[in-house]
């Protein structure tokens, strides 16, 4: 049985381990991205942040996937970024994705948040299909300062 539940100090490990290894199987850049970023092995203090949240999938007791808001520095007033999205390859297409981000779309709606922004790669064709199919649109370019200047999709969504 999958549940869904806030981060916790312990989901630092396996969360950055989970992000890694997605970035390794889908051949993705290292540099100027969530895996080369220090924060990604401190997830549970990332996200002690004021205006951001942070769900886990835990199947079994192992962390297999997770989703998050975070009030990105210099995004649009009202808007907050949809960050590290992650899926263990055995949790895909189960439906799991979709919940976290639903989650995740209800959280910012209680913080206030009247969008919300995305950044990814061509290389998860899948996810941002699954962005699509949940609202987002793409933009030209990037919104904030996420620090990852190697991603080159970004999306939107209005809530």
């Amino acid at each position: 049985m999958v549940t869904i539940r806030e981060i916790r100090h312990h989901d630092n490990v396996p969360l950055a381990r989970l992000i890694r290894d997605i970035f390794d199987e889908f051949d993705i850049p290292k540099e100027g991205t969530v895996y080369s970023d220090p924060d990604t092995d401190r997830l549970y203090e990332l996200f002690q942040t004021t205006g951001s949240y942070y769900w886990v999938a835990e199947e079994d007791a192992v962390v297999i996937g997770g989703c998050g808001i975070y009030p990105t520095p210099d995004l649009p007033d009202g808007c907050a970024e949809l960050v590290k999205f992650y899926l263990a390859p055995a949790s895909r297409g189960r439906g799991i994705g979709k919940e976290l981000m639903e989650k995740c779309f209800v959280s910012a709606k209680k913080m206030g948040y009247k969008e919300l922004y995305l950044e990814s790669f061509p290389q998860l064709a899948r996810a941002v299909s699954m962005y699509e199919k949940a609202g987002f649109r793409n933009i030209e370019g990037p919104l904030g300062h996420s620090g990852h200047f190697a991603c080159n999709v970004w999306m939107i969504k209005v809530l």
